[in-house]
C-alpha cells in the first residue's frame, strides 16, 4: 500500500522571515519534502543543503505567474514569504490559487491583505484554503484575541495591540521599503464601533500615538501602523468596539527617522535630476536609512535583537469588566523569529487539516487558537530556545486584583 508523502514549497526560503521558517520546519517531522524558492539561487541552495536531504532548492521569479505556479506544482501547501508584500502578495496568491495548490502567508501590509481577501470566491472554487498574515502581528495577536473572546469573556469590546523589534543583525531594503509605504498610506482604527482612518503625524494619528510597556523590556513610545487587524477582527468578533495597532522598531531614534523622511515627502520613486544625473529619492532615502541604521544602533547600545508583542483586551464577564494582557516576548531574538515561527506554525496546521475552510481569511477566521498554542513548544523547541515558553497572559479582574492566566499546552 502507498503512504502519500507531503510536501511544503517555501518561496523566499533564503530571506530571514522564510529561512527561520524553514529552520523550524527542518527540525521536525512535518513535511516529507520541503522546496526553499528565491530568486537569489546560490543563496537558497546553500541553505537547502545545510538543512538536510528532504530539503531541495528551486529559482523563482516573483514577478512571474508561470514561474510560481511550476514552482508550487505538487505542493500540498505553500508559504509564501516574499515582500515586500503590497507589491507580491496579491500576484503570488493568485498564481498559487491557479495551482491549486493551499496556501499561508505573513503579509501584515493592509492594502493587499483586502485586494487577497476579495479573492475569496475565486479560492473557494478552485478548493484552495489560503490563510494570509499568520505572522506576529498579524497572526499570533489576531489568534489571542480569538482565544480570549471565545474563553474568558462573553463579549470582547477592546483589543489593542502594540508591538516593537529592532537590533537585527541585517535590515534589507525590501523591510525599509515596507515600513514607508505603510506611513505613506491611510492608517485605519476601529475607534467606538466604527473604522476611522488617518496618515503619518495628523491630529488623529497623533492623538492615538502615545507609550506601551513592553514586559521584559522598556517604556517605549508607540505610533499607529496599518496592520490588517483593526480591519479583520471587527469582522470576525462580533460585538467589538475598539481595534487598534501600535508599534515601534529599536531604536526609536531610527524609527522617528523614518517617520520624518516619510512626512518630507523624500520617498517618492519619481527621478530627479540632481547635477545631471538621474535620482531616485525613494532608492536614495532606503540608503541613507540603512547607513544611519547602523550608526543609530551603536549608539543606543542595542547589544542585541529582540521583540515583544503585547495585547491589551477587555470586555465583560458574567457583567463585570475584566482584562486580559498577553505577551509574546524574546530578549535574544527578532522580526525573523516572531514572524517566521508562527509561519511555520501556520503550515504545519494547513498541512495536517487543522484549517478546512476554503477561501481566503485571516487567522481570527480559522485557526484554533488552543491548537496553536499546543503546536508552541515544538516549534520553538526545533529553533533552539529552549524548552519555556516566550508567552505569557495576566488577567486582571473588576477589582484590579492581578494573576497570570494558565495556558493550555
Amino acid at each position: 500500500m502507498s503512504v502519500e508523502m507531503s510536501k511544503l514549497t517555501i518561496l523566499g526560503g533564503c530571506g530571514s522571515v522564510g529561512g527561520t521558517a524553514a529552520r523550524t520546519l527542518a527540525n521536525g517531522d512535518y513535511f516529507d519534502e520541503m522546496v526553499l524558492a528565491d530568486y537569489r539561487y546560490d543563496e537558497v541552495a546553500k541553505l537547502a543543503e545545510e538543512l538536510g536531504p528532504k530539503v531541495s532548492a528551486a529559482k523563482v521569479d516573483a514577478n512571474d505567474p508561470e514561474s510560481i505556479k511550476s514552482v508550487v506544482s505538487g505542493s500540498d501547501v505553500v508559504l509564501n514569504c516574499v515582500g515586500p508584500f503590497y507589491k507580491f502578495g496579491p500576484k503570488i496568491l493568485s498564481a498559487v490559487i491557479d495551482a491549486g495548490v493551499n496556501y499561508v502567508d505573513v503579509c501584515d501590509d493592509l492594502d493587499p491583505t483586502l485586494i487577497m481577501l476579495d479573492m475569496d470566491s475565486k479560492a473557494k472554487e478552485a478548493g484552495v484554503s489560503a490563510l494570509v498574515g499568520m505572522g506576529s502581528s498579524p497572526g499570533v495577536a489576531n489568534v489571542m484575541v480569538k482565544f480570549i473572546a471565545d474563553s474568558a469573556l462573553d463579549q470582547l469590546e477592546v483589543a489593542d495591540l502594540y508591538h516593537i523589534h529592532g537590533g537585527e543583525a541585517v535590515e534589507g531594503p525590501a523591510v525599509v521599503k515596507h515600513r514607508i509605504h505603510s506611513m505613506e498610506i491611510e492608517i485605519p482604527a476601529y475607534l467606538d464601533g466604527k473604522l476611522e482612518t488617518m496618515r503619518l503625524l495628523d491630529d488623529k494619528y497623533k492623538a492615538l500615538s502615545g507609550e506601551c510597556e513592553f514586559r521584559e523590556f522598556a517604556v517605549y513610545p508607540v505610533y499607529p501602523y496599518p496592520h490588517p487587524e483593526t480591519i479583520t477582527i471587527p469582522r470576525y468578533i462580533p460585538g467589538v468596539k475598539r481595534v487598534t495597532n501600535l508599534g515601534i522598531v529599536a531604536p526609536r531614534e531610527y524609527y522617528e527617522l523614518i517617520m520624518q523622511v516619510v512626512h518630507l515627502g523624500l520617498t517618492t520613486a519619481e527621478p530627479l535630476e540632481v547635477e545631471g544625473n538621474m535620482v531616485n529619492p525613494l532608492e536614495f532615502s532606503v540608503a541613507f536609512l540603512l547607513k544611519k541604521r547602523e550608526e543609530l544602533i551603536k549608539k543606543a547600545e542595542v547589544k542585541s535583537a529582540f521583540g515583544c508583542l503585547k495585547v491589551v483586551m477587555k470586555g465583560k464577564k458574567d457583567g463585570k469588566d475584566e482584562t486580559f494582557n498577553f505577551y509574546m516576548f524574546s530578549s535574544e531574538k527578532g522580526m525573523g523569529e516572531g514572524t517566521g515561527i508562527p509561519a511555520a506554525m501556520g503550515a504545519i496546521m494547513m498541512g495536517r487539516g487543522h484549517i478546512q475552510e476554503k477561501g481566503v481569511f485571516p487567522p481570527e477566521a480559522a485557526v484554533n487558537p488552543v491548537d496553536f498554542i499546543k503546536l508552541l513548544p515544538d516549534a520553538i523547541k526545533g529553533m533552539g530556545m529552549g524548552e519555556g515558553l516566550p508567552i505569557a497572559i495576566e488577567h486582571i479582574d473588576s477589582e484590579g486584583k492581578v494573576t497570570t492566566m494558565d495556558i493550555p499546552v
